[in-house]
């Protein structure tokens, strides 16, 4: 990912925002060493603070997640001072990678940047993680690193380290403001490179490392002024749904799919809806729904190979395909055309690396894709029904709940938003959640990297930001990972937040990899649970209550079902306890009964 505190991006940037400059980064440089070039007087710490948080409210920042800290004093006197008066929400966090991904969450539900504050040293590492997934996802995330002035660095002083281009590649932009000097141009520059404001360059993180020298307290005599009424920001986060023309019958008939990966958008079910054409949605795609979405797609794609009755021709990509193995193998037939939906720059891919045909414009990709037949979409569609009439069949025959029940039951109540955790949830969301016919609920997953870290804090600024009702379903250990999350300090604003978690006891996940055969097969003893499954004895009512937050215990799909039912009010967690000792043995009988349920309706076409 060419950045733009790149030298190479230099002449890309030379006509953007700031005509006046080279790059991006000579603009941050120029006003980093202003003071200096044009011998102006050095700004104060809180001065130069207040200069800052001006400019980043002016550009449209909503929220800020302040961490504390002595060395970030001067920015949280100056942004006490913008939420007094009704300009900004403010969040506090101890935790700088709870707070980091409480970001994330917030920019991903207002579409809006938002920010982060640290002191220095340690602190800032600790946002890496949402730094890193921000970077892959092209989430506008705002890193606001605190820092000694020059004449302490390399010196030994306390909390002194090397911030500056902290997070390397992974930023958009970077830029080391030195004590005294103006921060208005790195910040404004910073924001256009958060938002995408420059071209070829999508969305992402960027860090404003903020050198401030003593005084970092305001002037006898400054206080905050009078209070304001608050701004509540919120803007529509409710599912989308949109209508496009239908094809033209000029279009040639072709046996193409429609392939909606992690944030393809409504748009992906409008064009397969518009041409005819079976719908292959992951569910956070935000594109699981209508009369062609098909459920369990991915055990399907094996009957319709390269040596079926009717074989997959071609492949539609929207968005960023990541769940499943049967979906990379055929994006990796040599006999499959495939085409890529990518209107604007995506952060998720290097240029050249993938082998789909980048397409920009629907009516090439419409003229790529063609039209389906009424025979290839019934094909399908029977497939599909005959498919997920097993998987419920299969999974309904389990007196206790299971991941694929779980998934499903949250599918079908949850209204609002919906975060799915990485691992085992969201997967299992994707082989037994059935499609709607309309979207019920906007649906979030961090899959720029698909870590299981900072889920519950990623969910909170979900909450907090869309300012509806939340659920996020995850397992234990993810769970376990950011529990530390569940902390809100006295006076902190209380998210609508129902959290799901399904307790196996361990990693459920690598029963269905690799790893579940060498352990079944006795190859490596013991060592398979221990390394991989990680299991556990971690009491999460105890840990709910020591945090403030409602539990409740269930352990079948009844009991789930019955929790569901009620509203989403304040935090609550509803623990699934369930047993993971058969799910690979589930998940075989699973896949059998699709295989003899979808090759009999096959058969018959």
């Amino acid at each position: 990912m060419t950045s733009l505190n790149d030298p190479a991006h230099d002449a890309a940037t030379s006509d953007g925002p700031d005509a006046a400059t080279s790059s991006a980064h000579d603009a941050a440089a120029s006003s980093a060493h202003g003071a200096a070039a044009f011998d102006a007087p050095a700004l104060g710490a809180i001065a130069a603070a207040r200069i800052a948080v001006g400019v980043l409210l002016d550009g449209g920042v909503q929220h800020v997640v302040v961490c504390p800290g002595s060395r970030s004093a001067p920015m949280a006197y100056a942004l006490a001072e913008a939420s007094a008066a009704g300009r900004v929400e403010l969040l506090v966090r101890i935790d700088e990678r709870a707070a980091g991904f409480t970001a994330l969450g917030l920019a991903l539900a207002t579409g809006a940047p938002a920010a982060v504050l640290t002191t220095s040293g340690t602190a800032v590492g600790n946002l890496m993680p949402a730094v890193m997934e921000a970077n892959h996802a092209a989430v506008p995330l705002v890193v606001l690193s605190a820092d000694r002035p020059d004449e302490l660095r390399g010196t030994g002083a306390n909390q002194t380290t090397i911030q500056p281009d902290l997070f390397g590649d992974h930023v958009r932009f970077a830029a080391d403001v030195p004590a005294g000097a103006s921060p208005e141009r790195a910040v404004s520059t910073a924001l256009s490179a958060a938002t995408g404001a420059f071209d070829d360059i999508p969305p992402g993180p960027v860090q404003l490392n903020l050198a401030f020298r003593d005084p970092l307290v305001p002037a006898e005599g400054e206080g905050l002024p009078a209070t304001a009424a608050r701004r509540r920001f919120r803007i529509g986060a409710e599912p989308l749904v949109m209508d496009l023309p239908t094809a033209s019958e000029d279009l040639p008939e072709r046996r193409t799919a429609v392939l909606a990966g992690h944030d393809a958008g409504p748009v992906a079910e409008a064009f397969a809806r518009a041409h005819n054409l079976p719908l292959l949605a992951e569910p956070s795609s935000n594109a699981r729904f209508g009369p062609n979405a098909v459920g369990p797609y991915r055990l399907l794609l094996e009957h319709f190979g390269p040596d079926a009755a009717q074989p997959i021709e071609r492949v539609v990509l929207f968005g960023r395909p990541t769940l499943s193995r049967p979906v990379a193998a055929l994006l990796a037939r040599s006999d499959v055309q495939s085409a890529l939906y990518q209107p604007v720059p995506v952060a998720w891919y290097e240029p050249g690396r993938r082998t789909e045909l980048p397409l920009a414009d629907l009516a090439d990709l419409a003229e790529f894709a063609g039209r389906g037949s009424a025979a290839w979409l019934d094909t399908w569609l029977l497939a599909g029904s005959a498919a997920q009439h097993a998987v419920d069949q299969v999974v309904a025959a389990e007196a206790a709940a299971t991941g694929p029940s779980v998934a499903s039951l949250v599918w079908k109540h949850t209204r609002g938003q919906l975060l799915l955790g990485s691992s085992n949830g969201i997967r299992d969301a994707d082989l037994a959640a059935l499609p709607a016919p309309d979207p019920a609920a906007t649906v979030y997953a961090n899959r720029g990297l698909a870590g299981i870290d900072g889920t519950i804090s990623t969910a909170t600024g979900l909450a907090l930001g869309g300012r509806q009702e939340t659920t996020v379903l995850l397992g234990d250990v993810t769970f376990l990972h950011d529990a530390g999350g569940l902390l809100l300090g006295s006076g902190e604003e209380v998210p609508d937040l129902r959290i799901v978690v399904l307790n196996d006891a361990g990693g459920a996940i690598f029963d269905l990899l690799e790893h579940g055969a060498v352990r079944d097969g006795g190859r490596y003893g013991d060592a398979v649970e221990r390394l991989f499954a990680t299991p556990h004895s971690a009491d999460i009512a105890a840990l709910a209550a020591a945090y403030g937050v409602g539990h409740s215990l269930v352990t079948t799909t009844a009991g789930l079902a019955e929790a569901l039912g009620r509203p989403v009010k304040g935090r609550s967690i509803v623990e699934v306890r369930t047993d993971r000792s058969a799910l690979r043995q589930l998940h075989g009988r699973i896949k059998d009964a699709v295989s003899a349920a979808v090759t009999g309706v096959l058969a018959g076409q």
